[in-house]
């Protein structure tokens, strides 16, 4: 299992920073010791359910089955976010693919056991490619917990890799107030797990039936 260093939000270190420059303990804004550097995003596990036999939807939206006439089941659900160099700076050209369960816990994985039904509307597997801004976004659902073993669940989750021009990430975006994440050895493993969980934040104007999430992710170019 892969690890790294935690990556606190930027406006957390942000605000930290204001109240230690007010308190005379960080220098001016310029000198060469106020530049601020940020942590990588930390590592999770690959999965056992990686859609190898299947090639992700580059559409940006993963409620619609390409040729299909109905929408995914489930929450919907706009995932968003920066992809960012440890300097703040955007990585422009990163590939962010993201994969997921669909709204009852199951993969579209043929190795995926879990007796939940399938959804013909939603194969929960995507990949955008970040703009000169280094931002990405996805339409998709809020994936439900499953069962991992009869006594054990794991929370609801998104699978990243986010591939950089210098660097390649695995990790995982968890959701805030889902009751397995104490129990959950994955995002336990993290030495800030925190910082992998996001709150859903109300529609944005003219998607009124999608909750947003934000996720911002820190590669090394």
């Amino acid at each position: 299992m892969k690890s790294d260093n935690p990556v606190y939000g930027r406006r957390t270190i942000l605000k930290a920073s204001a109240a230690l420059f007010a308190a005379g303990i960080l220098p001016p804004a310029g000198s060469a010791f106020a530049q601020m550097v940020l942590n990588r995003t930390q590592d999770q596990i690959l999965g056992p359910f990686y859609p190898i036999m299947s090639k992700p939807n580059r559409s940006g939206d993963l409620t619609r089955v390409p040729g299909g006439s109905g929408r995914a089941k489930g929450q919907l659900l706009i995932v968003k976010g920066r992809v960012i160099d440890p300097a703040g700076k955007p990585v422009a050209g990163a590939d962010v693919e993201i994969w997921q369960a669909n709204a009852v816990g199951r993969y579209a994985h043929p190795d995926d056991t879990n007796p939940a039904p399938l959804d013909p509307n939603f194969e929960g597997f995507g990949a955008v490619i970040t703009g000169t801004d280094g931002r990405y976004q996805f339409k998709t659902i809020k994936p439900s917990p499953y069962p991992v073993t009869p006594t054990r669940m794991r929370p609801a989750h998104i699978h990243f890799d986010v591939r950089g021009r210098h660097d390649e990430l695995i990790t995982q975006m968890y959701f805030e107030g889902d009751p397995y994440h104490k129990t959950d050895a994955f995002l336990q493993s993290a030495t800030n797990p925190e910082a992998l969980i996001v709150k859903l934040d109300p529609p944005a104007p003219g998607e009124p039936d999608f909750m947003v999430a934000e996720f911002d992710i820190v590669l090394r170019g």
